[in-house]
């Protein structure tokens, strides 16, 4: 009998100790970044490269200039698919490989 008076003293002196994890979340929430910010393309800056070579390294600089994520090429004679997307700068080039039209979507 004594020693079960003893667990049950013991118990109880142990749920005084119970952490809750629910109590630190306000501190983990600060802690967790904002979701990213999407991008989005802005054909404006890159308009300048129209008449330019296209390149790899021209595309990046359009990629840049425009703040998209993606680069679509566009050949000669051919026709853009319907998908649009935000992020995604597309860029048609003539048979001479020179930059003619540079769009969003």
């Amino acid at each position: 009998m004594v020693r079960e008076s003893l667990i049950g003293i013991v118990a109880l002196a142990l749920a005084g100790c119970v952490v809750n994890v629910g109590d630190s979340a306000p501190d983990r929430a600060e802690a967790v970044p904002p979701p990213p910010v999407p991008m989005m393309c802005n054909a404006a800056p890159a308009q300048y490269h129209i008449g330019h070579d296209a390149t790899q390294s021209m595309g990046e600089a359009i990629l840049k200039d425009a703040g998209a994520r993606t680069l679509r090429w566009g050949p000669p004679n051919a026709a853009w698919t319907m998908d649009y997307r935000q992020d995604r700068v597309n860029v048609r080039y003539d048979e001479r490989m020179k930059i003619v039209e540079i769009t969003c979507g």
